[in-house]
């Protein structure tokens, strides 16, 4: 059903509520014609974080961008909450918005959710997009290794309870002072009124459930991923799109795939591709759905 925009909002773009598998999902779609095309955020972050590529693939394209449970303007996660249920929420928005199959995108730690909905219901899925992304079982779990580089913020968030104890009323400063800039290369392009709108979201009651989920899995699926990697390999048309991590997102998809694989890598660009290089990243993603569109 429509509804109204709690936080910013985007010409041309209409905002919904899906009551799908036991939850509220808030999503926007923009375009009348065309393919289907499903964006589904990372972390730190929501919808907005394609709020400048939506007009780009809406001029050819009908796409739909949603708030994962836990995030944005969707219902709050609760303490089980994992990649296996954000797949769900998924497959149920795509028979929702009967569209199907869709054009997946999915980038950063929406990755494990993403594998699962294409590997087991491939009918609901045209292709796959990944930018930025990684899987458990497949190297994603080094992030976390701070010992070799990795990130604090991983372990934390998964820790029960300490993401709402250490960064309830910081989210600002967390997100405007070092999560998007420790990854971003391209100066200005994640902007103060982009942290606001990311920081709104996080700021709700249990504002950080969603992410604690997702990092929670990350930790934990590696052997489940693996087998499921073995057991049905993704057979569908793959575009890998890599920034701030280099070649790492095309190694990863390559090992669970017996498909096509497109690579593009986006220099001096970081990790929130779809903020810092939007008309790179439409201009590489219309080509390649044109591609899968025609075959």
């Amino acid at each position: 059903m429509p509804s109204t925009a709690s936080g910013r909002t985007l010409a041309g773009v209409v905002h919904h509520t899906a009551r799908v598998n036991g939850t509220s999902l808030h999503y926007v779609s923009a375009g009348e014609s065309g393919s289907p095309i499903l964006l589904v955020h990372g972390f730190p972050e929501t919808w907005w974080a394609f709020h400048r590529l939506i007009p780009l693939l809406a001029s050819r394209h009908r796409v739909f961008a949603v708030d994962l449970r836990g995030f944005g303007d969707s219902a709050p996660a609760g303490d089980d909450h994992n990649s296996a249920t954000a797949s769900e929420d998924l497959r149920q928005l795509i028979r929702h918005l009967d569209v199907g199959p869709v054009h997946l995108v999915a980038q950063d730690i929406s990755g494990g959710a993403a594998f699962r909905l294409a590997a087991g219901r491939p009918a609901d899925v045209a292709s796959l997009t990944a930018i930025e992304m990684g899987l458990a079982g497949f190297g994603l779990e080094g992030f976390a290794d701070v010992t070799h580089g990795g990130s604090w913020h991983i372990g934390v968030l998964a820790a029960p309870g300490i993401a709402e104890l250490l960064f309830a009323g910081r989210e600002r400063a967390l997100l405007g002072d070092w999560a998007f800039p420790s990854m971003t290369a391209v100066d200005g392009a994640v902007t103060d009124d982009d942290v606001t709108e990311f920081a709104r979201a996080y700021s709700r009651p249990r504002g950080w459930d969603g992410a604690a989920g997702l990092y929670r899995s990350m930790l934990a699926e590696g052997d489940e991923l693996r087998a499921l990697a073995a057991a049905q390999p993704l057979d569908l048309p793959i575009l890998a799109v890599g920034g701030f991590g280099g070649p790492f997102t095309e190694g990863t998809v390559r090992q669970v795939s017996t498909g096509d694989v497109e690579s593009v890598l986006l220099d001096g660009v970081g990790h929130y591709v779809a903020l810092e290089a939007p008309q790179a990243l439409a201009a590489a993603m219309l080509q390649f759905l044109d591609r899968v569109d025609q075959a």
